[in-house]
C-alpha cells in the first residue's frame, strides 16, 4: 500500500511539472521549422526514439528502469527520431516516410503511450505544439516533395506516377538496355536473362515464392517487381544497391541466380557477336560491366506504369475508383499503412522492421531457405537485423506471392498479416476487403 501511494504521488508531481514547466509553446516569432524542431527535440521523443536514448533522471528508479528500457527498445524500432532529424541537414532532406510519420503522430496523438506520458514529463504534446508540427510537415512536404496530384489531393501521402520523359535522359541507350535485359548470355550457361525472373507480361515478377537459378539453384528471397523500381530509394530487399545500374550488376554473377563467373566472362561472349558490338559501340565507347549495367538502367527507367485508376483519381477524377476503394484508402491511412507505403511507388522509400508488434519469424511456417537478415547484410549492425526495404505497392494485385519470403499468396493474407505484425491489431474481413479493393486500383 505504501509503495502504491508513493508511486501515485510521484505521478502527480510529474504531471504537475509537465503542466507548469515543460510543455511550453515555442516563440511564434521563430520560423515554422525552428518551432517544430524545438517541439520535437525538447518534447522527449528521444527518450525512446533514438539508438542512444536520452533517459530521464527517474530511469534509474527500480520501478521505472525495466519499463522505460522496454519502451525505448520498441520505440526506436518503430521510428528513429534522431536519424530523421539528422536528415534535415542532408542534401536530400528528411525522407517522405519520416515526415509523414511525424505528422501522423502529431495528428492522432498516438505517442507517447499513456503509461509513459504519466512518467515522462517531456513527452506529451499540447494541441498547439501538435498543430505546429503538423503545419510544418505539410509545408515541408509541399516544398520538398511536390507531386502531380490535383490541388485537392496535394497533401495526400501517395503521388501520381509522373511522365517517363525525365527518367531516361538518353533514349539511344534504352534499346540496348532492353536487348541486354532479355539476353541470356548474361548467365553462365546461356539459359537465363533478367527477364526470366522479371517477366513484363506478369507485371515484372515470376509469381514464384523463390526464383530458379542456373544449375537448379534456388534463390533465397522473393523476386520483387522491376516495374516502377526507378522510384525506390535503393534496390534489393536489403538495400545493397544504391542505383538500378548497381542492381543490374548483381544477378549476373550471383551463384544462385545467373552464376556467371565474372563480368569479364560476360563481356567476352558479347564482343564475340560483331552485330551486337557494332550497335553497342555506336552509343558507348566499349563493352564493359559499367556500360552494360548503365544500358540496363536506362531501359529499366522506362518501365513505369502511369495512369492507373488511382492515379486518375489523384489527378482529380473522383469517379475513377469505387466507393469501396475510397473507404479502403481511408482505412489504409487510418491504420498507419501510409507512413511507410507512400510516395510515387507507394513504398520503396525506407527500411522498416518486419514484426514490430508481434514476432513474424517465430510464427512463420515455410520449408524454404530464406535470407531474413535484411539491411543487416549490408551494415552488419544488430540494429538492422530484420529491417527490409519497404516494397512498393504499385500493381500489387498482380505481383504475388508477397513479402521478402514469398509466403503469402493473397492480398487478404498480406493485409491481415501487416495489421497484426506491424500494428498489433486484428482487422475485420470487411475492412480487409475494403483495403484490398483500394490496393487493386494502384
Amino acid at each position: 500500500m505504501k509503495k502504491t501511494l508513493v508511486f501515485v504521488f510521484l505521478a502527480i508531481a510529474i504531471v504537475t511539472c509537465t503542466i507548469l514547466f515543460v510543455n511550453r509553446t515555442p516563440k511564434k516569432e521563430l520560423p515554422l521549422q525552428e518551432q517544430a524542431l524545438e517541439v520535437l527535440s525538447k518534447g522527449g521523443c528521444t527518450v525512446c526514439h533514438s539508438q542512444t536514448p536520452d533517459f530521464p533522471w527517474y530511469h534509474s528508479m527500480p520501478t521505472m528502469k525495466k519499463m522505460i528500457e522496454e519502451s525505448a527498445n520498441e520505440g526506436v524500432r518503430a521510428f528513429d527520431m534522431d536519424a530523421a532529424l539528422s536528415q534535415l541537414d542532408s542534401q536530400d532532406g528528411m525522407s517522405l516516410p519520416n515526415v509523414l510519420r511525424i505528422e501522423m503522430i502529431a495528428e492522432n496523438g498516438a505517442m507517447p503511450p499513456k503509461h509513459f506520458s504519466i512518467l515522462n514529463w517531456k513527452a506529451k504534446l499540447t494541441k498547439k505544439e501538435a498543430s505546429i508540427v503538423q503545419d510544418w510537415g505539410k509545408k515541408y512536404r509541399r516544398n520538398i516533395y511536390p507531386n502531380g496530384n490535383a490541388s485537392k489531393f496535394k497533401d495526400e501521402p501517395i503521388s501520381a506516377i509522373p511522365d517517363v520523359a525525365h527518367l531516361a535522359p538518353d533514349y539511344n541507350k534504352v534499346p540496348l538496355g532492353e536487348a541486354l535485359f532479355n539476353d541470356t548470355r548474361l548467365s553462365l550457361d546461356n539459359s537465363l536473362s533478367c527477364a526470366s525472373c522479371h517477366l513484363l507480361d506478369k507485371y515484372g515478377v515470376d509469381n514464384e515464392q523463390l526464383s530458379d537459378g542456373v544449375n537448379d539453384a534456388i534463390g533465397t528471397v522473393n523476386a520483387p517487381t522491376v516495374l516502377n523500381s526507378v522510384f525506390n530509394f535503393v534496390q534489393f530487399w536489403d538495400g545493397r544497391a544504391a542505383t538500378l545500374a548497381e542492381q543490374a550488376a548483381g544477378p549476373p554473377v550471383n551463384p544462385v541466380e545467373m552464376a556467371s563467373e565474372s563480368f569479364g566472362q560476360i563481356v567476352a561472349k558479347l564482343i564475340a557477336d560483331k552485330n551486337f558490338t557494332d550497335k553497342f559501340c555506336k552509343v558507348y565507347p566499349e563493352v564493359s560491366q559499367e556500360t552494360i549495367t548503365d544500358a540496363i538502367e536506362h531501359y529499366e527507367r522506362t518501365l513505369i506504369t502511369p495512369d492507373g485508376a488511382f492515379d486518375t483519381y489523384l489527378k482529380g477524377d473522383e469517379n475513377a475508383i469505387s466507393n469501396e476503394a475510397k473507404a479502403g484508402y481511408k482505412a489504409f491511412k487510418e491504420r498507419n499503412c501510409a507512413g511507410c507505403h507512400c510516395g510515387v511507388n507507394v513504398g520503396g522509400l525506407s527500411y522498416e522492421y518486419l514484426g514490430l508488434k508481434n514476432d513474424y519469424f517465430a510464427d512463420r511456417k515455410t520449408d524454404a531457405v530464406i535470407d531474413d537478415k535484411g539491411h543487416f547484410s549490408v551494415t552488419s549492425l544488430p540494429y538492422d537485423l530484420h529491417r527490409f526495404k519497404v516494397p512498393g505497392l504499385r500493381n500489387v494485385a498482380h505481383t504475388w506471392p508477397y513479402f521478402h519470403d514469398g509466403t503469402k499468396n493473397t492480398l487478404e493474407e498480406a493485409v491481415e498479416d501487416m495489421a497484426w505484425y506491424q500494428e498489433g491489431i486484428e482487422i475485420s474481413e470487411e475492412e480487409t476487403a475494403k483495403i484490398v479493393s483500394f490496393l487493386k486500383t494502384l
